[in-house]
This record gives C-alpha cells, structure tokens and sequence, in this order.
C-alpha cells in the first residue's frame, strides 16, 4: 500500500452539526443503551420500520418488548424512497395516538430513517430520533431527507429538526439484512466517501480525513462480508462505523449537494424504483473517471485514495484517480453486485436525456452535458 498522499494547499472551512449525543456500537448496544437515551423516564415511543423487518425477523418485536411501557406504537410498511402516502400514513398514527409521544425510533434501512427524519420535521422539535440502522446507507448521518412524491420526484428537505440524536450500530440487528443489500449499500456509504474528495465545500478535517478512512475500511471489509456476513459480527461493526465515516461529520456547508454520482443516484432511484445502493454501483467508478479528466484538482484529490484501495502511485495523479475508478468498478464485480443495466430494470433509452437533465438540475447542453449523457448510455 502506498503512503496516503497530502493536498498540495490547504484552507477551508468546516461548520458542524450537533444533534447528535451518542453513538453506541458493538453486539447488544441496543439492549444496553437504548432506554437510558429516551428523553424521559416517561417517554413514549413509536417504532418505524418496513415490512420485511417486520415479518421476516424478530427484530421488531424484540424492540417492543424491550421497550415495555415506552412503547406507543408501531408503523409498519415503509416502502423505498419514501413514497408521500408512507409519510402521512405514518403522520396520522402518531398524531391520533391519545399518547405524548416525544421518541421516535427508526429501524431499517434510508427509507425507515428517512421516513422518520421527515416526521420530526412535520411534527415539530418535540420529538427525538433514535436509529438503529440494519444496512449501510448511512442515511442516519445527515440532517435531511425527503420523499418521493406521487409523480416519482424525489423532494428533499434539510433542516436541524431532521437531526438524528442516538445512533446504535448492533450488528445483531444488521444480521437480518439480506447480504446483497448489506454490500450494496456498503457501496453506498462508498459513494458518500469517494465524493467527498472532489466536493468543492469538504473540508479536509474531519470528513475528508474520514473518508480515506472509510475507503480503506469499506475495501477492506466489504470483500470480507461477501464471504462471512452475517456471522462476523466484528466485520459487521466495522463496517457500519465506516459508513458513519463516510458521511457523518461532513457539516452543514454542502452547497447545492453531494456530487455528480449522488445527482445520477436521485434521477435513477425513486423514478424507476432502483434502490440506491444499486446505483451507485452503476454509476460510481464510471464518475470517478469522469471526474477524474476535469479541471481544476479533482485528479490530485481523487488519487489521493489509492493507497486505501490497496494500489500504489504511479507518480501521475490522472493515471492514479482513473486507477482508483477502475479498482471501484473491480470491486463491485467481485462483490457479486455487477447487477446488469438500466435496460435490465425496465429503462429505455430514450430516457437518456430525462435522466441526465435531472441529475443536472436542468442543465441541458455543454461539454459537462455532453459527456454525462455519454456515461449514462453506458449504464444500458
């Protein structure tokens, strides 16, 4: 492995957020610590999950009884990408319960812990957001969310009321978690990484230094995870701690977003129903490279993961930030996830220039246009 690469200049700016109080990790930290993290000794929580949690595992039943008294109640049903009917199915439960409810508990994936970040949102700052994530999404890690509403367009909100206060990372609660979900969404939390490097608001301390991190972590335990997931619950914590250094100390100072592979992951995901974890395994090496040939330092920065990945410099930073896309692409092969085209998903290629107008805000002609349309007929 080579030595991790400096930035040749550095200055910036980095604005945390505070909601969080507590992150607690490793085997039976859910039933360690969730009851001292409820706001009151007389709280009332509600429980917010999707079907296959609820009818395929224990877990949610376990969760209710551990709750004993707290528990208020249960929404069931939370479908990807947060379909707007999901969001006030759930709103009216809660609001009708005769209850003070003041906790939330999300339990899943980025669409319970989206779903609930959207509730705290509708319902005011009297509510605390309590996680324990089961795959790799990293969702539990921003201040902001959103739905998909009834025309397929993902509408997002980011506010400090969205903030999640508790995040527990059991890996006896991930153990559930089918194993193409758990190493696709580990591909997820890699995108979140990846494109901090080029994001022109990532401040190199902290999330960039995460995200080398994260990268190192995620190339190093993903393979792992395909051969032994769920049974090494070490593997599995270090996983899920990578994903929240992908993204979970990226600040508040975010611009207009993520970057472009992020952009392609929203004009794919809630309009064709490609869960997000897929995309970015489709898209992800494919933009680095993209990437990795525009001005202005993308290619120095890009390179600067390499040596995570388990590469060595070649001494030219293109070669290297092209390396570190085709070492991305590798190791979604090897993973199992090389999961066929759009075309495979029912996406025709005449929704080429939908797709790239969504992704860039509009934008609908130039050589950035040009090009991402040249990537995403390659996703076919």
């Amino acid at each position: 492995m080579s030595p991790v690469s400096s930035p040749t200049s550095l200055s910036g700016h980095w604005q945390p957020h505070l909601n969080l109080k507590h992150l607690y990790y490793g085997p039976g930290c859910v039933e360690q610590h969730l009851l001292r993290t409820l706001p009151t000794p007389c709280s009332k929580a509600f429980i917010i999950t999707g079907t296959s949690l609820f009818t395929k595992t224990p877990l949610v039943s376990q969760l209710e009884t551990l709750l004993g008294p707290h528990h208020a109640g249960t929404v069931t049903g939370i479908r990807q990408h947060n379909p707007l009917a999901d969001i006030e199915r759930a709103t009216a439960q809660i609001l009708r319960n005769p209850d003070n409810i003041d906790t939330i508990i999300s339990l899943g994936g980025g669409s319970p812990i989206d779903t609930a970040k959207v509730l705290c949102l509708r319902i005011g700052e009297r509510l605390t957001h309590l996680t324990i994530p089961t795959t790799l999404s990293a969702a539990e890690c921003t201040a902001g969310g959103g739905y998909t509403d009834p025309n397929g367009v993902k509408v997002g909100h980011r506010a400090p009321e969205m903030g999640v206060s508790a995040i527990f990372y059991d890996p006896r609660y991930a153990r559930y978690t089918p194993k193409h979900l758990w190493l696709s969404t580990g591909i997820r939390a890699l995108d979140h990484a990846v494109e901090a490097m080029y994001h022109p608001c990532a401040a190199e301390v902290p999330w960039k230094a995460l995200a080398l991190f994260a990268v190192a972590e995620l190339f190093e335990c993903l393979p792992k995870a395909r051969d032994a997931h769920p049974d090494d619950e070490v593997v599995m914590t270090r996983l899920m701690l990578a994903a929240y250094a992908s993204s979970g100390l990226k600040g508040e100072e975010l611009g207009a977003g993520m970057g472009l592979s992020h952009a392609l992951g929203h004009a794919l995901g809630a309009p064709y129903g490609i869960p997000h974890g897929v995309t970015s395994c489709l898209t992800l090496g494919k933009v680095v490279r993209l990437k990795a040939g525009e001005a202005g330092g993308n290619a120095r920065e890009i390179a600067r993961l390499l040596g995570g990945m388990g590469g060595s410099s070649g001494g030219d930073d293109l070669g290297d930030a092209l390396e570190v896309g085709d070492r991305i692409i590798r190791l979604v092969g090897s993973l199992g996830l090389d999961l066929g085209g759009l075309a495979r998903r029912g996406v025709g290629r005449e929704e080429v220039p939908v797709i790239v107008g969504r992704a860039l805000r509009g934008v609908e002609g130039g050589v950035l246009y040009d090009r991402v349309v040249e990537l995403v007929q390659t996703l076919f």
